[in-house]
């Protein structure tokens, strides 16, 4: 054996990557059918079949693989001139505008989450867009049209199973763009719920077991995180899932300028406009940095999460008013959902109790009666103390502790039941309740 010849390096197929210099590597589609590297440095870009980088050989995905090959996952050509960014957001209005109806405020937020799909990895939290309506609504239509500007979209609207979403967003990266209507079976909602649930942050992988090849089980990571699309007919269960969506409700208007028949003009529309998007990631990326959102005080931390992202990248003022505006929306919105829960009925009888409270605070019992006597019909259930404490501790956590033989919840606990009413839009019942 030859001492002096050198081992292979190790190669490996990748779709983009950041580079220790600050070079960006990203997969492009030439006008040729191949697929090669768009590679920006200092303000130049160079397109190249691969290249050799921390000791391995990259190369990029080749265009007869099947998911590219098919328009699963979409990938920008040759980046070209894209304006400022006020310019290009301007063009993807126009271009969401023109394919489906939705309200104006959530067109300008749909605009700036496509921005934000193409500088995603620069945040460790992102925030979801959700479409919300019956079948004939348009939801198909939006996945089809902004699914199609996203960063690397992954449509899996049509998949039979939901393990080649794992795999694809592994491998790709980029925008998963989901109707999860199309996954019927509860297994496999499960696992798109996973998907969701993981998705919006980080470093938290989905953890999944995989048969090897000697037929032995291991546990595999799968990266999910990323910005996401998704179209349903209704809510989640899960309310922290819920509360991640940036959502439309779909079917409220029809307007006439809008074609019934999408043809594939979107098609090659899109793809210029993906170009566009690339040289902004190029030119943008290491400018864009997360901002705490300047919204008012009173919108709730979920909230100013999910928007914060968007807001980063929203330069003009009436934009960030517009957003300000719908955050506002989204929070009475919020309110009055809350308002219908069990929490919020049971909140609104200890709101109306707590200034009769003496001794060592507020009695399990009393609380109970009280619920019977408002709200036995609409909770549909026999109310025991031992429930309502149970409810309490678990559901809101409100501690109660045992007091000469009666459980009562103890004024320690009343400022926490003042900031649940404020979540929950209990509204005080006179001057001064806590």
């Amino acid at each position: 054996m030859d001492k002096d010849k050198k081992p292979p390096i190790p190669a490996a197929r990748i779709a983009s990557t950041v580079l220790s210099d600050g070079s960006i590597v990203e997969l492009i589609s030439r006008s040729d059918g191949k697929t090669a590297f768009a590679i920006a440095n200092r303000g130049a870009v160079s397109i190249e079949g691969g290249l050799t980088a921390g000791g391995r050989r990259l190369i990029p995905w080749s265009g007869e693989n099947a998911l590219l090959r098919y328009g699963v996952v979409l990938i920008p050509g040759e980046p070209v001139e894209c304006g400022t960014t006020r310019e290009l957001v301007a063009e993807i209005r126009d271009y969401i505008h023109r394919h489906v109806d939705v309200s104006p405020s959530f067109e300008q937020i749909t605009a700036y989450y496509v921005l934000l799909t193409w500088a995603f990895d620069r945040f460790n939290e992102l925030p979801y867009l959700r479409l919300r309506g019956d079948y004939g609504s348009g939801k198909t239509r939006f996945l089809l049209t902004v699914g199609a500007l996203c960063y690397r979209p992954i449509f899996a609207s049509g998949a039979s199973t939901v393990a080649p979403i794992f795999h694809s967003l592994n491998a790709f990266g980029g925008t998963l763009v989901l109707d999860e209507g199309d996954f019927k079976a509860s297994d496999e909602k499960a696992d798109i719920v996973k998907i969701l649930n993981n998705g919006n942050v980080r470093g938290l992988p989905v953890l999944r077991m995989e048969v090897t090849k000697d037929g032995n089980y291991t546990p595999r990571a799968f990266q999910v995180f990323g910005p996401k699309i998704v179209a349903t007919r209704g809510f989640y269960d899960d309310q922290a899932l819920e509360s991640r969506f940036i959502t439309e409700d779909m079917g409220r208007s029809k307007r006439s300028d809008i074609p019934i028949n999408l043809d594939n003009t979107y098609r090659d529309q899109a793809r210029v406009i993906r170009s566009k998007l690339l040289m902004w990631r190029f030119r943008n990326y290491h400018e864009v940095v997360p901002k705490e959102p300047e919204l008012p005080v009173e919108i709730e931390p979920r909230l100013r999460q999910i928007l914060g992202p968007i807001l980063s990248l929203v330069e003009d003022d009436d934009t960030r008013q517009e957003i300000t505006s719908l955050a506002h929306e989204y929070q009475a919105d919020a309110l009055a959902e809350r308002g219908l829960q069990t929490e919020a009925m049971v909140l609104e009888v200890i709101r109306d109790l707590v200034p009769t409270a003496t001794g060592t605070g507020l009695s399990i019992g009393v609380i109970t009666e009280a619920l019977r006597e408002r709200f036995a019909s609409d909770l549909g259930r026999k109310l025991s103390n031992r429930w309502v404490g149970g409810f309490l501790r678990r559901n809101l956590r409100i501690k109660s502790y045992k007091s000469h033989g009666n459980y009562v919840v103890p004024f320690t606990e009343f400022e926490r039941i003042e900031l649940l009413c404020e979540r929950f839009g209990v509204a005080p019942s006179g001057a001064d309740v806590f």
